[in-house]
């Protein structure tokens, strides 16, 4: 099946790099384009596509606030929200996280990885860059709530091999990354994620790399050697 993209950019240039290359997939096509959030929520509606690949910073609406308006359109739950930004923030991997996005990575990301992104998100799971990780970790640090004792016991359920793959979810790895390093297939890692998750009450990716600093399963400072090998530097 061909997955649908509609791209929200205010800069043409940008989109007509990442139009060209999305459409050099078999599987990916771009279906429309938009200059601001304003445009990306209308044709959002008008298109449904699967995935909608948003900038932040644009003119008239904003791409979290536009984020905000798709993601909570009831009509629209078929359709996810990959941001794709030059700013990997705290706050703004917060607040798109808040809005439903499905996705952050930084503009930096090599070609393939984008690809795989869109793909990734495409299938219902989260996706963060390994910044955006480390960025919503360093938010999580440095609320009360991260000083509270590790609850060993919410990793009792967990086998040995869910405790590895969370632990590697929490260094920012997807999926794919994680079946590469570990020699299993993606379909193996998702279905040990996806376990994870269900047995720790974890709603998502994100929350999930939150779950693992909590309990100390992850460590203490979130890992940055992923970022030139796998997505580029923003």
């Amino acid at each position: 099946m061909t997955l649908r993209v509609l791209l929200a950019d205010d800069q043409a240039l940008l989109r007509g790099a990442f139009r060209v290359l999305l459409d050099s997939a078999d599987d990916i096509t771009v279906v429309g384009e938009a200059a601001d959030g304003r445009e990306a929520v209308g044709l959002t509606r008008e298109l449904r596509p699967d995935v909608v690949v948003m900038d932040i910073r644009m003119p008239e609406v904003d791409g979290l606030t536009a984020t905000s308006r798709i993601c909570a359109d009831p009509e629209l739950r078929a359709t996810r929200v990959l941001i794709l930004t030059t700013y990997e923030t705290d706050e703004y991997v917060a607040q798109a996280l808040r809005a439903g996005a499905s996705g952050f990575i930084g503009k930096g990301i090599r070609a393939e990885a984008l690809l795989d992104a869109v793909r990734t998100v495409a299938e219902g799971d989260t996706l963060l860059s390994p910044a955006a990780t480390r960025s919503l970790v360093t938010r999580f640090l440095a609320t009360p709530e991260a000083v509270t004792p590790h609850r060993s016991e919410q990793l009792a359920a967990l086998t040995p091999r869910e405790r590895e793959m969370v632990a590697l979810v929490a260094t920012g790895l997807s999926n794919q990354e994680i079946a590469g390093r570990m020699f299993l297939s993606p379909f193996t890692v998702r279905a040990h994620v996806q376990r994870a998750m269900t047995k720790l009450h974890a709603r998502d990716r994100a929350q999930l790399v939150v779950i693992a600093y909590r309990t100390g399963l992850a460590p203490t400072t979130p890992t940055s050697d992923t970022d030139a090998d796998t997505y580029g530097r923003p």
